[in-house]
């Protein structure tokens, strides 16, 4: 489904990309002033729903009760418990707010978040992979090809400092080739100029990636088909910030916190933890209510471990790294700023008559405000 991704990152971020690298010429400043001003756009957004969520997490277990207490009475008149519970819901909804109003904020956002994400981990900071599949046919079948060019979905490359188009590559005679013929791939930008033209310095990587016995490739982007059979080309762009550092981060372009040769790279597991512990303290802040079950504060608390963790099976480019540390170090500020706001008066009110062993709603107050209530 096309959520403008493209749109947003090629009109929105990368703008925004190349203004912050004018002012400090820095990708890995850019990286940061970027996650912080598209943070900062949506802090409206969502700080609504981080409201929404603490506002439910209090008065769930209210929400709950009320509903198990017309369960309860009317367990032997089905009809009657229907249209009672459709009253309470309707209660609920009308003192508490709508629990699906926290789903909105975060729709909204997702578009924005993606075409970051995809900014950050495309061209500058890591390279780009451009990947053509063939279909080789035996010389008897030759009369059967009908050659048409292909072209690939454009990628965004940058050829210098700020300077950046997006880029497809073109197979002239198709992907459907006969043994002996040849066909070429051409790199060219969105208004048909050719990528050797404006990269005459960037040196390109040509390789087949599967069926290295049906095809051959040269580096001047020739394809020969040699074996009938399904063959695969990779074209890669190098990124010109892949191998630039910043502050611990040796290059932006690396990935994996292990290296071929079993030495460790300590920025990005630096990283990780970073993005770990922001995240348990996220949590710490936002808290959870004292009727939640013990398996969901294990939950809880494993959490964190896990989304770490799966940095180490699924690497990402250390840019976007620093990206995802940085966004979450501000959802964290964020969460802490949302829980000093006063809550709204009828949950106030609700937590002064209930019982010591059911203030969920205290675990999100302020310790001075908690001494005076007592």
């Amino acid at each position: 489904m096309d959520f403008g991704v493209s749109f947003i990152s090629n009109n929105i971020m990368l703008p925004i990309l190349d203004f912050f690298y004018g002012i400090v010429p820095s990708y890995g400043f850019a990286i940061v002033a970027l996650t912080l001003v598209v943070r900062l756009a949506l802090f409206p957004v969502s700080a609504d729903q981080l409201r929404t969520m603490r506002r439910m997490k209090i008065a769930n277990p209210i929400m709950q009760q009320r509903i198990k207490a017309v369960q309860e009475r009317y367990k032997n008149d089905p009809a009657k418990q229907q249209e009672e519970l459709a009253k309470v819901n309707s209660q609920n909804i009308q003192e508490f707010g709508n629990p699906l109003a926290g789903c909105l904020p975060a729709l909204l956002q997702m578009p924005i978040l993606f075409a970051l994400f995809a900014t950050l981990r495309g061209s500058p900071f890591a390279d780009i992979n451009y990947t053509i599949n063939f279909q080789i046919l035996p010389p008897n079948q030759a009369v059967e090809v009908q050659h048409q060019a292909f072209t690939t979905p454009p990628q965004n490359v940058f050829f210098a400092e700020r300077s950046h188009r997006p880029v497809k590559a073109i197979v002239s005679a198709g992907t459907k080739l006969a043994v002996g013929e040849t066909t070429d791939i051409k790199l060219v930008t969105d208004d048909d100029h050719a990528f050797t033209e404006l990269a005459k310095d960037m040196q390109l990587k040509w390789q087949v990636t599967k069926g290295a016995d049906k095809v051959a490739v040269s580096e001047e982007g020739i394809v020969k088909a040699i074996a009938p059979g399904e063959a695969t080309v990779q074209i890669t762009v190098p990124g010109i910030a892949s191998q630039k550092g910043f502050l611990f981060i040796k290059a932006l372009g690396k990935v994996g916190v292990t290296n071929p040769d079993g030495s460790i790279n300590w920025d990005i597991l630096v990283m990780i933890i970073g993005f770990g512990l922001s995240l348990y303290i996220n949590q710490m802040i936002t808290g959870g209510t004292q009727q939640e079950e013990e398996s969901q504060q294990t939950a809880n608390r494993l959490t964190p471990i896990i989304f770490s963790g799966m940095f180490l099976f699924f690497p990402l480019p250390a840019g976007v790294l620093l990206y995802m540390l940085v966004a979450n170090i501000f959802q964290t500020f964020q969460s802490y700023l949302v829980s000093r706001e006063p809550l709204p008066e009828n949950l106030q009110k609700l937590v002064a008559v209930s019982s010591p062993a059911a203030k969920p709603a205290l675990d999100f107050e302020p310790k001075s405000k908690k001494k005076k209530q007592t």
